[in-house]
């Protein structure tokens, strides 16, 4: 993954949810060329960040033997003016999951208000994955201390 559009997960229940944060500041790469008089996080950035973190939930609670690949969003919605410099809470459910495909939700807050959200996004699910390589992935990339397999 050569972005990665979360600093840490807070909470993940297999199966169900995910909880993440992610704080934008200026220093960050999408800004370098971009709205050069007013800086502003693309809302891109935020469907990214969510699709991630969702991703992770769904590789998790597959006991990372598969992939998820994102392949459909419906009903987004983000903030038009968030400029650098805030905290963002990542939230996201699994709605329905199988072998096949996954379909979810996220959404982010910030101070309390919602600023984006996707209601439906739906992950086909790659078969031929290292599990152990995927397993070491997201706990180098979670923040989360301790994996429990090794």
């Amino acid at each position: 993954m050569r972005f990665l559009y979360y600093d840490k997960i807070d909470n993940i229940e297999k199966g169900k949810s995910i909880a993440g944060v992610k704080t934008f500041t200026l220093s960050e790469e999408f800004f370098r060329k971009h709205f050069k008089k007013q800086a502003l996080v693309p809302g891109i950035v935020y469907i990214e960040a969510m699709a991630q973190l969702l991703g992770w939930l769904i590789i998790y609670s597959h006991n990372f033997k598969l992939s998820a690949v994102m392949s459909l969003v419906e009903d987004v919605t983000v903030a038009p003016e968030l400029r650098p410099g805030f905290r963002a809470e990542i939230h996201g459910e699994i709605i329905s999951t199988s072998r096949r495909d996954s379909l979810g939700k996220a959404w982010i807050t910030v101070d309390g208000q919602t600023v984006a959200s996707m209601n439906r996004i739906i992950y086909s699910h790659v078969h031929k994955v290292d599990s152990e390589d995927l397993t070491d992935l997201f706990y180098y990339y979670s923040g989360i201390k301790v994996n429990p397999g090794a």
